[in-house]
């Protein structure tokens, strides 16, 4: 049986890009959680550096969380922060009993 799979994503934003790379952010949110094996897909942002943000993310398995990544609206996502962000990290992460 598969574990969930839990993601980390760190987005940090350049300097002044903030406001835009969290509007688009915020437009993955209803589409992603409506997709199959989602089970929670949530956006903070650093209560510090307004730059920083992360997606909490937990998947039914690794396979459907592959397909949610290659998904159009994550290319639109990439197409439309372009050049905006300073640095996209994602951590696979499996809970641990």
């Amino acid at each position: 049986m598969n574990k969930p799979l839990t993601i980390v994503a760190r987005i940090l934003a350049k300097e002044g890009k903030d406001e835009l790379v969290k509007a688009e952010l915020q437009k993955l949110i209803d589409v992603t959680r409506a997709e199959e094996g989602c089970i929670n897909y949530d956006l903070h942002q650093d209560n510090e550096n307004k730059n920083l943000f992360l997606f909490y993310e937990n998947w039914a398995s690794r396979k459907l969380w592959q397909a949610h990544m290659k998904n159009p609206h994550l290319a639109e996502y990439l197409k439309a922060t372009e050049g905006a962000v300073a640095e996209f990290v994602i951590h696979e992460m499996t809970k641990t009993d």
